[in-house]
């Protein structure tokens, strides 16, 4: 074998050498990102899966008309407004005459969530005949109650380093033995909005102001981005610069931090044209800035792929170029629009920073009816619960993580579909 061999394998060895520490290198990454996508996955869904079951408390209700000073005559008015607090709590002492403490009368009526008066009074109102009658209704357990049922309060530990302390637990166990305490599936996450009170916390208000936004977005950044993607790939002249400049700018825009654009979205649209703060509208208009970039190059790059034989095709039996463009080549850029937009819209659903400088991370505790209703996003109320101290507010952060990610999953999904679907390949 002579020197010139040796030297040619030698190299070979060392490059297959090479190319083979990057195969390892390249799988160790992958590996190592799977490996943490799991323990996030794990850590998020451990935490948020006891939010979708909620305890309840099966209380006596003796609905007393002289506690809550009505008659048979009272108005509706005066329905409304009796103090139903009253008779819970009075119930609850019948349960537990023993106690004597006001500390601890003040705990026992904590047992059961403030809404437990909301819920007597709406059934008084749609039928008042129940006045001076006893009956049993399941409430609401308090958040601590919940989360101690849920086993995430050691009753081991020493009294001082848990919230329910050890008569609250004498309680408990004797409801729990009288089969008073039982756990359901949470149906306030997904029919309330938002709340001070953990157990009457729902995610349906961010829900809609996220539905709302989006809505606002799609009609906005989608006519707009595609007719701008098809000025400039088919319509707009080339080597000029005032197109030069407005291809760098778009460009440039898709790298722009977002809370920039929340912060022109303050200055712009609050400030100068007066649009309500906090409301899907300024969301929707905000949020269809910030999409417009990833929208314009996606099909730009989709109406790019199209092969010019088609155009040439069209213009060859007679077709216009208003036609050739609108019946040929958005037609057959089609399923890269699609896929584009559809991306854009999912990364507008988890943004956070710019919708913050717009005030829609302030508490609302109604449920949103259209565009100028203040109103929060999914985001947002993850954003406002993660920075609340009550235990409960955890296992709802984690759940609505949850709930946000199956629907930017199935965002992303629906576009891989799509692009598998209607992909041609020339």
């Amino acid at each position: 074998m002579n020197k010139s061999t040796q030297i040619v394998e030698a190299g070979l060895k060392k490059r297959y050498a090479r190319e083979k520490r990057f195969r390892m290198f390249g799988l160790i990454s992958i590996l190592i990102s799977l490996a943490f996508l799991v323990v996030l996955l794990t850590d998020i869904i451990s935490k948020g899966y006891p939010a979708f079951q909620q305890t309840y408390i099966k209380v006596d209700v003796t609905i007393d008309s002289k506690t809550l000073g009505l008659t048979a005559d009272s108005t509706e008015d005066e329905l409304y407004t009796a103090s139903y607090s009253r008779i819970i709590r009075d119930s609850l002492r019948a349960k537990f005459p023993e106690v004597t403490d006001r500390k601890q009368r003040r705990a026992l009526t904590n047992l059961v969530s403030k809404s437990a008066a909301y819920d007597i009074r709406d059934k008084v109102i749609a039928n008042p005949s129940i006045l001076d009658t006893t009956a049993s209704y399941w409430f609401l357990a308090k958040d601590d109650v919940d989360v101690f049922m849920k086993g995430n309060i050691d009753r081991d530990l020493p009294e001082d380093d848990r919230r329910v302390k050890d008569y609250q637990l004498g309680w408990i166990d004797q409801l729990v033995a009288e089969n008073r305490l039982e756990k359901r599936f949470n149906t306030v996450l997904f029919t309330e909005a938002d709340s001070r009170e953990p157990e009457q916390a729902g995610i349906r208000g961010a829900l809609m102001g996220s539905l709302f936004t989006m809505l606002i977005t799609m009609f906005l950044a989608v006519p707009i981005g595609v007719a701008s993607a098809t000025y400039l790939e088919e319509f707009a002249p080339q080597n000029n610069k005032w197109v030069d400049m407005i291809e760098i700018n778009i460009n440039n825009l898709a790298a722009v931090p977002s809370i920039v654009f929340g912060l022109l979205g303050l200055a712009v649209y609050i400030n100068f044209f007066g649009v309500p703060r906090s409301t899907p509208l300024i969301g929707g208009l905000v949020l269809a800035l910030m999409t417009l970039p990833t929208i314009i190059i996606a099909s730009r790059a989709a109406i790019k792929a199209v092969p010019p034989s088609m155009r040439e095709a069209a213009l060859g039996l007679g077709a216009s170029k208003v036609q050739t463009v609108f019946q040929h080549v958005l037609p057959t850029a089609m399923p890269g629009i699609l896929t584009g937009t559809i991306i854009g819209m999912a990364q507008a659903l988890g943004e956070t920073a710019p919708l913050l400088m717009i005030g829609m991370i302030a508490f609302v505790s109604d449920v949103p009816q259209g565009i100028l209703d203040p109103s929060t996003v999914m985001p947002v109320q993850i954003y406002l619960w993660s920075d609340s101290p009550e235990r409960a507010f955890t296992e709802r952060t984690s759940a609505a993580i949850m709930v946000l990610l199956a629907f930017l999953i199935t965002m992303n999904l629906i576009a891989i579909m799509l692009r598998k679907r209607f992909e041609q390949r020339w």
